[in-house]
């Protein structure tokens, strides 16, 4: 007997990725970058949530952790099960200045613990951002601590040089960058990789792909949620985002269907091997994330 979506939506709506401490992290959660209108942004984590979302991706530097702790407050859904992610940005890089940023953040998001924070970007005091995070971790004040951005050789030497190993690595991923090289890098201390823009933003034409229509049109899908399926494929956690809530709702839906060898294959020739969104090491790029202020 062929089972109805909504009964498959509910069973996949746990689904999760165990990271290397042994927490449970949801394999899709809802990204908030760039939603910086903080009524817009807390209606569409409420949306988020009522679908069935259980993970919440925002950050310091995505000035809207107030938004979502709003939401995330008034959801009717206990704490337990939510999963909340934040990040520490570059100014605030350091022992002391990552402690005060986390306590910025937790009363932005009205919360008690958080499950995930991130050093967001290679720069700055890094070393120092992690002590103050390792300390956090062991106190209980975060479930889970990890990196955004950063290259293999920048993950390895934080992982050399600490007590405790990043859990997870947030960074550029999409059909024309697809991260293969650092994913053989974080499998060997069995770090999951979250993407971020999952979707490439859209750009070069990616939903009005000919071959990708094509395999959407087989499985009833949406270009999107055929792109999001090959991501899972992958061992990708995704954080997509969107602010129509029907598009949120096709962006969960991607539990019901698998992509052959053959359909995979097409996005393999697509992979240009380098992200398109701006070089991590470019000088111009370096000083634009550190001249970033945090609110007060």
């Amino acid at each position: 007997m062929k089972q109805d979506r909504s009964e498959i939506r509910k069973e996949k709506i746990m689904e999760t990725v165990t990271l290397h401490n042994g927490v449970k992290m949801p394999v899709i959660g809802f990204g908030t970058f760039q939603i910086t209108d903080l009524e817009q942004c807390e209606q569409c984590v409420r949306d988020a949530i009522e679908i069935g979302y259980r993970s919440i991706d925002t950050a310091s530097h995505y000035y809207n952790e107030e938004a979502v702790g709003k939401a995330v407050k008034g959801c009717g859904v206990p704490r337990e099960e939510l999963f909340i992610t934040s990040k520490v940005m570059v100014c605030d890089a350091g022992y002391d200045k990552t402690m005060k940023a986390f306590a910025r953040t937790m009363k932005k998001l009205q919360l008690d613990y958080l499950d995930l924070y991130l050093i967001h970007h290679p720069y700055g005091d890094c070393y120092g951002s992690w002590r103050a995070m390792e300390e956090l971790y062991k106190a209980g004040k975060i479930r889970a601590i990890g990196v955004s951005n950063f290259e293999s050789y920048r993950f390895v030497d934080l992982l050399m040089n600490n007590e405790i190993a990043p859990m997870v690595n947030q960074t550029e991923t999409h059909p024309f960058f697809h991260q293969k090289a650092l994913k053989k890098v974080l499998a060997e201390y069995n770090v999951p990789l979250i993407a971020s823009e999952p979707l490439a933003q859209g750009t070069n034409d990616l939903f009005k792909n000919p071959e990708l229509q094509k395999i959407a049109g087989r499985h009833g899908k949406s270009v999107v949620q055929v792109i999001l399926r090959w991501h899972r494929q992958c061992g990708d956690i995704v954080i997509p985002k969107s602010t129509h809530k029907e598009r949120m709702q096709q962006n969960f839906e991607i539990f019901d269907f698998s992509l052959s060898d053959e359909e995979m294959a097409v996005f393999d020739r697509m992979d240009l091997g380098h992200g398109i969104f701006g070089d991590r090491r470019d000088p111009e790029r370096v000083k634009m994330f550190c001249h970033m202020k945090s609110e007060d």
